[in-house]
């Protein structure tokens, strides 16, 4: 702690009004008693000043302190599933040859069953008796002309004809190639099907935090002036009091604040994918078709055939023939051809194979599909600050010139104004006797400490807080004073 002794040089009429202090000769103050001190105003006659302590100025002043870093805070966002119905393939899809028949056109035909044929008959008028053909064979063997004209006709000399009975193939349906179709082969496998697709999650790994202490200033180191004793208080009239600058140390605060020792992680954990059994049937060989010979169709028609002419020797009538005539005659006659209608089917279109496609086989499962991944969100999270509130020195306690009252410029009506003033503001002055003595300037001092006014004295702005003008008050004393003397 540093001390320094400071005097400040006052009036005696500064120090207690109404009489100089008691045990203490009055005195005059010269020149030479103020070489060393300040310099003072500029002061008219009748005007008083004192050295006066004005009180160190303070401001309070806020200070935020971070009691916790600011960090980066992971959150974690789960990943989304959804269940969905699937469908899975437990039959493929195949291909199945389906043979089409061939095509048949029904149509009518006109088939002659017999021939169209010269008729011998025996005689000339269409309604005659038809020849025995073995007669007619015999007579065209025998010299009846085989080229004879239609109405011509012949005496028989005897000249039968031989006849056969032929059967004929006619077709009814041609041949044709057929298609005839193999059915496709399956056979029955396990196969393993996915229920649920390979993920992975995140998992949150928290930050690590350590608890530190930290010494805060709460209120800075700061110097000030307080009264100190000596064993010389007063000299003489030129000498003040004893005042010592004292250092007041700094005042700390010890608080304790989180410090991030490691920040927020996350750990990524993988999810393996599900799979189950199930009977699947797969195709082994597909479907195919093969060619088929289909033979044609036949109907058996029967017919007579010549075989040998007759014998007999026939001549035209009219004319002599060979031979014996036998009172015979064969008129030739045209016998026009039989039909015979008959249906039959006629190829219109070969036989085919038509492909018929076999949809796949589904079943219906749940399956729980990943539909977003987890993630990671980081969060700013601030720092925590606390206020500290303190008081900061703005100019240190000082000794300055003011004016002050004193013998020459008071007077009792003034001093009861003053005491008066201090009363009806809750300072004791003692008795109102118009005496300023140790009591009222106690009273002063204690005033002027509450408002933060210069101490040392009765100064001129210490009156103007108590409402007191001077000027005022001395002109009522002079009048007082003239009224007296009449």
């Amino acid at each position: 702690m540093r001390a320094r002794v400071i005097a400040a040089t006052v009036l005696a009429s500064g120090l207690f009004f109404g009489g100089p202090a008691p045990g203490i000769a009055q005195s005059q103050v010269t020149p030479a008693s103020l070489q060393g001190a300040d310099a003072l105003p500029n002061a008219q006659p009748g005007e008083c000043y004192s050295k006066v302590m004005l009180p160190a100025e303070y401001k309070t002043e806020t200070e935020q302190v971070v009691i916790q870093d600011a960090y980066e805070k992971i959150e974690i966002v789960a990943a989304e599933y959804q269940t969905v119905t699937e469908k899975v393939v437990v039959k493929e899809p195949a291909a199945e040859l389906v043979p089409v028949e061939p095509v048949f056109e029904t149509v009518k035909e006109r088939v002659e069953t017999q021939l169209a044929r010269r008729i011998w008959r025996v005689g000339k008028s269409a309604k005659s008796k038809a020849a025995d053909p073995s007669l007619v064979s015999g007579a065209q063997a025998l010299g009846l002309p085989v080229s004879a004209k239609v109405g011509q006709c012949y005496a028989e000399y005897f000249q039968a004809a031989q006849y056969k009975t032929e059967t004929e193939n006619v077709i009814v349906r041609e041949a044709y190639q057929g298609v005839e179709a193999v059915p496709p082969k399956y056979e029955m496998v396990d196969e393993k099907v996915i229920i649920s697709d390979a993920s992975f999650k995140l998992v949150e790994v928290p930050p690590v935090y350590e608890t530190v202490t930290e010494k805060v200033l709460e209120a800075p180191a700061y110097t000030t002036w307080k009264t100190g004793r000596g064993p010389v208080e007063r000299i003489d009239h030129s000498t003040g009091e004893i005042m010592c600058l004292v250092e007041v140390p700094a005042k700390y605060k010890t608080v304790e604040k989180r410090v991030l020792k490691s920040p927020a992680k996350t750990q990524k954990i993988e999810i393996p994918a599900k799979y189950k059994m199930q009977k699947v049937r797969k195709l082994v060989a597909p479907a195919e078709f093969r060619n088929v010979d289909v033979p044609a169709e036949h109907k058996t028609v029967t017919k007579r055939t010549l075989v040998s002419e007759a014998k007999t020797v026939w001549q035209p009538i009219g004319q002599e023939g060979p031979g014996k005539y036998t009172g015979r005659r064969l008129c030739l006659h045209e016998i026009p051809a039989k039909h015979e209608i008959i249906t039959k089917q006629v190829l219109k279109a070969p036989a085919t194979t038509r492909k018929v496609e076999i949809p796949a086989e589904h079943k219906t499962q749940q399956v729980r599909k990943l539909v977003s991944p987890a993630q990671e969100k980081r969060v700013q999270v601030p720092a925590k600050v606390a206020t500290f509130t303190r008081r900061v020195k703005v100019a240190d306690a000082r000794l300055e010139w003011r004016q002050v009252l004193c013998e020459t410029n008071m007077s009792k009506e003034l001093n009861t104004q003053i005491q008066r003033a201090l009363a009806s503001r809750g300072f004791n002055p003692g008795e109102i006797d118009g005496v300023i003595g140790r009591q009222t300037m106690v009273a002063v001092g204690e005033f002027q400490k509450k408002e933060g006014l210069p101490q040392g004295g009765l100064t001129m702005r210490t009156l103007a807080e108590l409402g007191i003008n001077v000027a005022s008050a001395r002109s009522t004393s002079s009048i007082k004073a003239k009224q007296q003397q009449r």
